[in-house]
């Protein structure tokens, strides 16, 4: 039943790696499209440029639940690797319960409120010809938190699948694809 739910919250995190690389596909061409437009036509779009920062802020935040999911996140692993496996799993247990998700959760209700100003003010960009709805990438704070947590979550059910013996491995399985 957990390692169920684990692969369950483990796929959720799969599928924002896949949307954050769609995005980043499209963030290329954008920069592309906005080199090409600047440096052949003389043509600057101060939308295309706010573009590039959203989608880079997005493809980031997108993939930080992929990342711990894929066991790609930071750490000290001069320490952990030399550890077996059940106190690797005790270290990633402990780390998502009282540091990550707690973290998460936090910046993700107070992102909420961040958002909604946004939305409820209309905010704009400052600049002329720059993007409307502020609110979109704002509200992609709150989403992303939210999903770390549902990352810490699934690292947490790895570590008692680990330590109840129902997976062997220390680290989180590589993605199917």
């Amino acid at each position: 039943m957990l390692v169920r739910l684990e692969n369950l919250l483990n796929r959720f995190s799969d599928v924002l790696g896949k949307i954050a690389a769609l995005l980043f596909i499209l963030l290329v061409f954008n920069v592309f499209w906005d080199v090409v437009a600047r440096y052949l036509f003389n043509n600057v779009s101060i939308g295309l440029q706010e573009l590039e920062w959203h989608l880079f802020a997005t493809v980031f935040m997108l993939g930080v639940p992929y990342a711990l999911r894929t066991n790609g996140h930071v750490r000290v692993d001069l320490i952990y690797e030399r550890l077996s496996i059940r106190h690797r799993a005790w270290i990633d247990l402990l780390g998502a319960i009282i540091l990550l998700m707690p973290f998460a959760l936090l910046v993700g209700y107070y992102g909420i409120g961040f958002a909604r100003e946004a939305y409820e003010l209309g905010e704009t960009s400052g600049d002329p010809g720059g993007l409307p709805y502020r609110w979109i990438i704002k509200s992609v704070i709150p989403f992303t938190f939210f999903s770390i947590a549902i990352s810490g979550l699934a690292m947490f059910l790895h570590s008692i699948n680990v330590l109840t013996g129902r997976r062997s491995d220390s680290c989180y399985v590589p993605p199917q694809h």
